[in-house]
């Protein structure tokens, strides 16, 4: 009796054990960064269990869940519809990802200095086609300005690859990917340089607490005018996509592998059940770019918000 007693309380000791493991997602993105970092905290801290954050980009993590052998678990931050050929596959197709109940609202456009727009009258989109303004934005020299679309890998930067075509742009402006650093760091530039500089940009993010930034005017979203595929769904998707129009406001939600829920319910449940909103995320994002470590923000957003985390959990 006492060898089949201890058995099993090996099994469960195992068990339990193996369900306070968690590998979590992390792309380069500073808000997916904090809230993989949140929610690294939350399972060290609060269940008593080991998580490691695994860069990497958002098909490959998409990749790893629907695997679910746990090389990774979670992706913290899911933009819909811009990832929609993801879920569409993953969490519609094979059924092995999930998508948490809970979300928060993101908005996609595009910005110049709020400085720049007022010195210069630009409003609209379209007011970066006019000739002079393209000229006060080129900054090698080749006869075109320069409007930052995205970072490589990203869906977003692809539908806004096609918008700077079918707003008419392309005669005017360079659509230019790189990293997101680069981006913000470039911004920060045309600051205090005086000049002009136009970037994808959206909320949540740090920028909107770090420099004086304004939204360009778009045509009003129209599903019929907003065709945007990408290359998973279409090997012709720039050719073939069409968008004229601005993007929808986004759903953002974290995506978890199914298997989760048997190799970590506690972890599974916390996951369905985290609700952030997009002044948090901002907030995130706003400390760590401005230097603060990502791990230590989320510490300290978790013992000031205990009894939220505590919801959480169902506590």
């Amino acid at each position: 009796m006492k060898k089949t007693l201890l058995g099993l309380t090996l099994a469960l000791s195992s068990t339990t054990a193996m369900a306070e493991s968690v590998n979590i997602g992390a792309p380069a993105w500073t808000g997916a960064q904090a809230i993989a970092h949140l929610i690294q905290e939350v399972v060290v801290s609060r269940i008593g269990g080991e998580a490691t954050l695994v860069p990497g980009n958002n098909a490959a993590i998409f990749q790893a869940m629907d695997a679910g052998k746990g090389d990774i678990d979670i992706h913290p931050d899911v933009w819909l519809p811009n990832q929609q050929s993801f879920t569409d596959k993953y969490v519609e197709g094979t059924g092995n990802v999930a998508l948490s109940a809970n979300s928060y609202e993101g908005k996609q456009s595009f910005c110049v200095t709020k400085a720049f727009s007022e010195e210069n009258n630009v409003t609209s989109i379209f007011d970066l086609a006019r000739p002079e303004i393209a000229s006060k934005m080129d900054s090698d020299g080749n006869g075109k300005g320069e409007i930052w679309v995205g970072a490589p890998g990203w869906a977003s930067a692809n539908v806004n690859q096609v918008k700077v075509r079918d707003y008419g742009l392309m005669p005017f402006m360079e659509p230019i990917r790189a990293d997101q650093a680069v981006m913000t760091a470039t911004v920060g530039e045309s600051v205090k340089k005086g000049i002009g500089y136009a970037f994808y940009c959206y909320s949540p993010h740090a920028i909107w607490f770090q420099h004086d930034i304004v939204r360009l005017s778009e045509p009003p979203f129209d599903p019929e005018k907003y065709n945007a595929l990408q290359p998973d769904q279409d090997p012709n998707w720039f050719e073939n996509s069409k968008v004229m129009t601005e993007d929808a406001l986004k759903q953002v939600q974290i995506a978890y592998s199914k298997s989760l829920e048997e190799r970590s319910p506690a972890i599974a449940d916390l996951v369905k059940n985290i609700a952030l909103n997009g002044e948090d995320v901002s907030s995130f994002a706003f400390e760590i770019e401005g230097g603060k470590d990502a791990a230590e923000v989320a510490k300290a957003w978790v013992e000031a918000n205990s009894d939220r985390v505590d919801g959480w959990l169902g506590l």
